[in-house]
């Protein structure tokens, strides 16, 4: 039994990665601060929670890893820029030492979940080869540890970075502040679809269950020459939405499965980050194509919604939940004595 590390294991993506990794026969070390809470995780007697900050991890962690899958990030662009120095620590500096630290202890695969977002503004389609345009610190720390994780391969050290497009779809510790979920939110509740003007940009986008599909495909791949030391764009070419069309998709999916009238609601300034990604590579080396598009993520969440398993919360928006730890952490460190606030500790 194969023994798999999983830092950022109770975010969004380590919701569904954990489980899946438990159901196919593996132990599981699950590393996270466990911001949103440990009940993401349902207990496992192959699972073992650790609550631990990444930036502390040693040696003691990697005792029996054989693969090491390093989740772990400040997750978006707007926590990004208000988490700055958290942001480059989390994203680059400590998953650089993850993998360090992997390949000191023994561990055989690595495997570092990274973004396209690195493309940046592109005119031209990219691939994994084309040059990199970081435009926000999540993107530049992201590229950052690209650079110095990669070198690390070698014949008894595999690692793979894939660099996903937009993420969607439920979770057990479910994100509204992601394109497609926060458009089907929005129309489901209020009639009003959000989008960011002003819709031209281009943007990859994956399903959570065929991004984590792909990680544990790169744990299990015997031709290891096709995959150690290289990058996977992960996507699907018919994933490649103008946002303009995609709210379209989705107002149209919202209207058909609630009888609801959708409005598209335009905000902000031009987004300035568009890209267009080739997904050739993944799909000629690997054979591996995505299941799921925009229409089945946005039912998915619907029936979610309908049934009344999912609502909008503040810990559904990262940088709501993130501010709020902050202010509320700041009140208690301020009222706490002798140990507590009402209830102190006596002597």
């Amino acid at each position: 039994m194969k023994t798999v590390l999983v830092t950022g294991a109770g975010g969004y993506i380590g919701s569904v990665l954990v489980p899946k990794l438990l159901n196919k026969g593996y132990k599981v070390k699950a590393v996270d601060r466990f911001f949103f809470g440990k009940d993401k995780l349902i207990n496992h007697p192959n699972l073992e929670i650790i609550k631990e900050d990444v930036r502390k991890l040693s040696e003691k962690y990697f005792e029996g890893v054989d693969y090491v899958v390093d989740l772990v990030a400040i997750s978006n662009d707007p926590s990004g820029e208000r988490f700055n120095e958290a942001t480059w620590q989390i994203n680059y500096q400590s998953r650089v030492n993850t993998a360090k630290l992997s390949k000191k202890t023994g561990v055989k695969r690595y495997i570092l979940p990274s973004s396209c977002s690195i493309y940046g503004f592109q005119e031209d389609i990219v691939d994994e080869n084309s040059p990199t345009n970081p435009l926000t610190t999540y993107a530049k720390a992201n590229e950052k540890a690209e650079k110095e994780i990669l070198p690390l391969a070698d014949d008894s050290f595999l690692v793979t970075v894939i660099r996903q497009g937009t993420v969607f779809g439920y979770t057990p510790r479910m994100r509204f502040d992601l394109a497609i979920n926060g458009m089907t939110f929005g129309a489901w509740k209020t009639g009003k679809l959000p989008l960011m003007r002003d819709g031209t940009q281009y943007r990859p986008f994956v399903h959570v269950e065929d991004t984590t599909d792909v990680m544990i495909m790169l744990l299990e791949f015997e031709d290891v020459n096709k995959i150690n030391g290289q990058i996977f764009n992960v996507g699907g070419e018919e994933l490649n939405y103008q946002l303009g069309q995609l709210g379209n998709k989705v107002k149209r999916v919202v209207e058909e499965e609630t009888g609801k009238t959708v409005e598209i609601q335009w905000y902000g300034d031009p987004d300035k980050r568009s890209y267009r990604v080739s997904f050739e590579k993944i799909k000629n080396t690997l054979n591996w194509t995505p299941k799921r598009d925009a229409e089945f993520g946005v039912r998915e969440i619907i029936k979610k919604l309908e049934s009344g398993e999912l609502d909008k919360t503040t810990q559904t928006i990262t940088l709501d939940w993130y501010t709020e730890l902050e202010k509320w952490y700041q009140i208690i460190k301020d009222l706490e004595m002798y140990g507590g606030i009402l209830n102190i500790k006596e002597g």
